[in-house]
Order: structure tokens, then C-alpha cells, then sequence
């Protein structure tokens, strides 16, 4: 295990020990109910209700109403416009490519899109842009890591783990809202 910038931990290999004893909640937003899953102090999932890879139901772990206040109240300010990133610790765990995918989304800016060529350059990878889509599609932390600012070449929205719907409702909160009330500019 590694510690990555801001504090997040990274697993670069999936093993249950990395999931030991988590814990889930489910709390309603404006996209809908989402369940928030973290194994001790650590965030490990923010999943949709008709998620798309659904979770392996172990990595969701036993109902719990204790530890989740902190992310509650940043995907709170999320939604009301006052929030642009979140602080709570992460702990990613995939392969090391997946986290080096998951690690670049959380490198777009709030307000801003890139392309899956964009995302698999900034991952380091500039020639596997399908398997940064995979790496994008198998993100465990929707909305804070924000694999919804990644579009098509052609800036079409394209498939998202809680539906297109939702992701281009995200995009319109981000486009229109800032904590200066500036409209934000997407990258070309």
C-alpha cells in the first residue's frame, strides 16, 4: 500500500483483505439514492441505485449509520454548487493502471471535460485509450472521482455507471455553478 497525494491510499491490487469489515449507507441525493461504502475511516465506494457495473455485494459490507457524516456533508455542498472537490480520505484499490486512470480523473478540473484520448495520455498510457474507458467504467467512487467529466471525441455523453441522464445532470450543475457563481468553461 502506497499514500498518494492529499492522503488517499492506494491498493494497486484487489484483495479482500483491502476490504476488511466495510460499511455502507445509503443516503438520498438530487441524482437519487446513493450508497456510500468505506472500510474505517477510508471512502471505497459511491455507488448509484441501478449502478452499472453493480458492486460485489462484500465490498458493500453491513448497513451502518456511524462514519458517514463527513462525505454526506461534502456531496451536499457538492450538489448545492458550494463544493468543487472532496476531501475525504479515498482508498483506491485496482490494478495499478486502473488507479493511475482513477488518479487522473481526480486531475480534472470541476466545470471541465476530457476525452477518453485525454484521460489515457494523462494516465499515462496515450495508446490504450479502451482500456482507460474499461479503467473509467470500473471507477468505485462515482462523483468523487469524477469519471462523469469524461465524453466522447465528438463531445457526445457516453455511457455512466448511474446513466446518461445523471451524467449530463452533473455536468450541468458543474457547467453552470461554481462558489463564485462563475459559469465554468469545458476544455476543447
Amino acid at each position: 500500500m502506497a499514500v498518494g497525494a492529499s492522503g488517499t491510499r492506494v491498493h494497486k491490487r484487489v484483495s479482500e483483505d483491502s476490504f476488511s469489515h466495510p460499511c455502507n449507507a445509503v443516503v438520498s441525493f438530487p441524482v437519487g439514492p446513493l450508497t456510500l461504502v468505506r472500510t474505517g475511516d477510508a471512502l471505497t465506494g459511491v455507488y448509484f441505485e441501478n449502478h452499472a457495473p453493480a458492486p460485489l455485494p462484500a465490498r458493500l459490507g453491513e448497513p451502518s449509520t456511524e462514519g458517514f457524516d463527513r462525505i454526506v456533508s461534502e456531496l451536499t455542498e457538492y450538489f448545492a454548487g458550494a463544493r468543487t472537490s472532496f476531501t475525504v480520505p479515498l482508498l483506491l484499490v485496482g490494478t495499478e493502471f486502473q488507479v493511475c486512470v482513477w488518479n487522473a480523473l481526480r486531475a480534472i478540473p470541476y466545470g471541465e471535460t476530457r476525452t477518453y484520448t485525454e484521460l489515457a495520455a494523462a494516465a499515462g498510457r496515450p495508446g490504450s485509450v479502451r482500456a482507460a474507458a474499461a479503467a473509467n467504467a470500473r471507477n468505485p467512487l462515482s462523483i468523487v472521482v469524477p469519471c462523469h467529466r469524461v465524453i466522447g471525441m465528438n463531445g457526445s455523453l457516453t455511457g455512466f455507471a448511474g446513466g446518461v441522464d445523471v451524467k449530463k445532470r452533473l455536468l450541468d450543475l458543474e457547467r453552470t455553478r461554481s462558489p463564485e457563481g462563475i459559469a465554468l468553461q469545458h476544455k476543447s
